[in-house]
């Protein structure tokens, strides 16, 4: 059963569909929030909304997905719907996304970057146990395509040419 429903739609101050807006949208919360914008590594978004208001979002995706982050090696497992309210760096009553310990799948409540060491963030779940990591762990740096990351060497000029200004029509 959706925690979503057609009376949260309709009071949501933007909602938005397909995976690669959503993508951009989801990441820019969390960083608006002061929290790492990897947080949430969902594929094959479909829908994500936020209510100002209250803090409420929410991002549908196609299929759960298991997602291992590599600095901690911590393996998490998000469901088709993740839910939460988010404030300044905090993520409270969240729905959807367990973390992996030892043997067991736990339920996660709540991320928080707390005010004494803002450099570590905590993962605290509906049990009440709770890990802390450093934030670093979580953040996903900007790609940004430059010469090398094509396989252009350091030394090699690039030069953008604006083909339609060269190009000359003749009729015949």
């Amino acid at each position: 059963m959706s925690l979503v429903t057609d009376e949260i739609r309709a009071s949501a101050s933007e909602i938005c569909h397909g995976d690669a807006i959503c993508q951009e949208k989801s990441k820019a919360l969390l960083t608006e929030m002061g929290l790492p914008n990897g947080l949430l590594p969902l594929e094959d978004i479909e829908e994500c909304g936020h209510v100002k208001d209250t803090g409420f979002v929410w991002l549908i995706q196609k299929k759960d997905k298991k997602h291992k982050f590599e600095k901690v090696d911590r393996l998490a497992s998000y469901g088709t719907e993740v839910t939460a309210t988010i404030e300044k760096f905090k993520i409270k009553n969240l729905t959807g996304v367990k973390t992996k310990e030892l043997l067991l799948w736990v339920t996660l409540d709540q991320i928080y970057i707390d005010d004494s060491n803002t450099e570590n963030i905590i993962f605290k779940a509906t049990s009440g146990l709770y890990r802390t990591f450093p934030v670093s762990a979580f953040q996903i740096e900007d790609v940004k395509k430059d010469a090398e990351d094509v396989g252009v060497a350091k030394d090699t000029k690039v030069i953008e040419v604006d083909a339609a200004k060269d190009t000359q029509v003749k009729e015949v």
